[in-house]
């Protein structure tokens, strides 16, 4: 549905952006704006600004930028209209009803759509695990000792023997097979039509954190390939920046949170009391998913399979928690393969145990190590101690560092003297070694004389907003059609549009641009400030330089999109540079 432009600034204006944030971020006042650490890239240094007067957040590390509406989004996976709805419940504001006629429904967006589908899936495979059809699904779940309880809290369900219940079911309903296919629940080929996605396979419904049904698992019954089938990406679906689970572990309230391999274990524990278990989604761990489970926790427990390729996957793990700065353990599962099978054989009790125990990640990964050595043979010892010693080096404070030494040299019978000695060799010869800094967004190149031009354009628009008051002085010399490109002209526009008529709002703006990319690009416009200005003559100066760079662009556009042929050419060209000389002499200031 589309709101009015009445309504958004009302919802807006009655979530202030300080507050609203604030309860995501620790923001700190400095100037007039707050600043924290960035939800969406990890950092050290607080670079996230949060203005109550632009009404805006951006971070200067990683580029994420918009308003209070944009934030919600980004930060909780919503739509335009969810964050809206959401917003205005907090403010208390009636939105107007939904229209739920056909043609209504019709008009939905496409992701809305895909979210019913889903949903509407979810509902038909619960129903046939408990139908006649579904005895055979219900069965498997019985042998992994299931409860009805723990069936219904999932949402457990079953997918016929029948290649084509689902899409029969899902048309009656009135939905096309092309969005029954794009929701990802349907192949269409020319042999067998559409025809259902998953069949003869339990089901698992895979929510958002927002409790949507967003795709699914399947885990086929008998001998069939593959053992385990999940959706496809759709526009609703991103494996790697969702977990099985997450809607449960999100409210558990632990201090932390376990992140194990497959749906059963995460089922498993969750009906055995450990509603922190999530699961990755049929692929390897990822950063955005451990950038997702930064927002509800700082420490995680992996709890992946005790074969080779369990361990493979823990020491990724490791390294992808270090990297967006989450505290790591590893559970030991041995004797047994999963968390599943651990808590059918030794109870709830002694898993507990073991998660008391998680191993520290350093000492996980020189376990690991060890595997490779002969600890009998000097020489594989002494190889061994070695890549101890290379590895301690990654330890960046020296504190922190001396205190790894102290305790592998207690745990492997080292002399410490000697351990920190072989340290500080590496240390010297390859210095310590500091993890990759996280890449920031877009590749970092050598500034452009066409960059330059558009950073020159984001100054001044970014001082507009900041101070509204410089534009009677500002419209003197620039227009809209001064700048370089259409982004940018659509933008200042609409900025030059509000402050001529005194009702700017830059967050307002921000809304006009719903495209991820252009929405970050207009934030970056508006959040571009100046540095070194310290006195009144260099503040002047930089307004002049900052008029006369926009200026210069605007005839460097004008002149290339010109014919030599054409008979304006001369006349506009030569009038072009005796402007631009013109301006060049003359005495702009803020301050006057």
């Amino acid at each position: 549905m589309r709101y009015s432009e009445e309504i958004l600034e009302e919802v807006r204006s009655r979530n202030d952006i300080v507050d609203v944030i604030g309860q995501y971020v620790h923001l700190q006042k400095k100037g007039a704006n707050y600043f924290g650490l960035c939800p969406f890239h990890n950092e050290k240094s607080g670079s996230f600004s949060v203005s109550g007067h632009k009404q805006m957040y951006y971070c200067f590390g990683c580029g994420a930028g918009g308003n209070v509406i944009s934030f919600l989004m980004k930060y909780d996976n919503l739509t335009f209209q969810e964050a809206v709805k959401q917003l205005a419940d907090r403010a208390g504001i009636k939105l107007p009803e939904e229209d739920d006629s056909p043609a209504a429904k019709a008009m939905r967006d496409k992701r809305q759509i895909l979210l019913d589908i889903n949903k509407e899936a979810a509902k038909y495979y619960y129903y046939q695990l408990r139908g006649r059809t579904g005895e055979k699904g219900l069965e498997y779940f019985r042998k992994r000792e299931l409860t009805d309880e723990t069936l219904q809290h999932f949402g457990l369900g079953y997918a016929n023997v029948t290649s084509d219940d689902l899409v029969k079911h899902l048309r009656g309903l009135g939905y096309k097979d092309s969005q029954i296919i794009e929701a990802g629940l349907a192949s269409h080929d020319d042999k067998f039509g559409t025809h259902d996605k998953f069949w003869n396979r339990v089901m698992f419904p895979i929510q958002d954190a927002s409790n949507k049904v967003i795709g699914f698992g399947g885990r086929v019954m008998g001998d069939g390939k593959p053992k385990y089938l999940n959706s496809p990406e759709t526009m609703i679906f991103d494996k790697s920046r969702n977990l099985f689970g997450l809607n449960y572990a999100k409210n558990s309230r632990a201090g932390y949170m376990i992140i194990c391999e497959g749906y059963m274990d995460v089922i498993a524990m969750h009906q055995a009391g450990f509603n922190m278990a999530v699961a990755s989604l049929g692929t390897a761990f990822t950063t955005g998913q451990a950038m997702l489970l930064k927002r509800y926790t700082d420490e995680v427990i992996l709890s992946y399979d005790s074969d080779e390729a369990g361990t493979k996957a823990a020491l990724r793990g490791i390294g992808i928690l270090k990297e967006v700065g989450i505290k790591g353990k590893v559970l030991n599962l041995q004797p047994h393969k999963d968390p599943d099978e651990f808590i059918k054989n030794e109870g709830r009790e002694a898993f507990e145990e073991r998660i008391k125990n998680a191993e520290n990640p350093f000492f996980f990964e020189v376990r690991i190590l060890e595997r490779a050595h002969d600890m009998s043979d000097p020489d594989s010892k002494t190889s061994f101690y070695k890549e101890i010693a290379q590895k301690l080096c990654e330890f960046e404070e020296a504190l922190e560092r001396e205190n790894y030494i102290q305790a592998v040299a207690a745990r492997y019978n080292i002399p410490v003297d000697d351990l920190r000695r072989m340290v500080t060799g590496f240390a010297n010869r390859g210095g310590i070694v500091r993890p990759a800094e996280r890449p920031k967004t877009g590749i970092q190149k050598k500034m452009t004389p066409e960059d330059g031009a558009k950073k020159n354009q984001r100054l001044l628009l970014t001082w507009l907003t900041d101070e509204p008051g410089l534009y009677p002085k500002v419209i003197k010399y620039v227009s809209p059609e001064d700048f370089s490109d259409d982004l940018y002209r659509r933008v200042a526009g609409e900025l030059f549009e509000g402050l001529k008529s005194g009702g700017f709002s830059p967050a307002a703006i921000l809304d006009h641009f719903r495209d991820e990319t252009e929405h970050a690009q207009v934030a970056e416009m508006f959040n571009t400030n100046l540095v070194d200005i310290e006195t009144r003559d260099q503040r002047k100066k930089a307004f002049h330089d900052i008029i006369y760079g926009v200026k210069l662009a605007g005839y460097e556009r004008q002149k290339k999109e010109l014919k030599p042929d054409d008979p304006q050419y001369l006349i506009k060209t030569i009038q072009g540079k005796k402007d631009l000389e013109k301006l060049s002499h003359t005495e702009i200031s803020p301050d006057d």
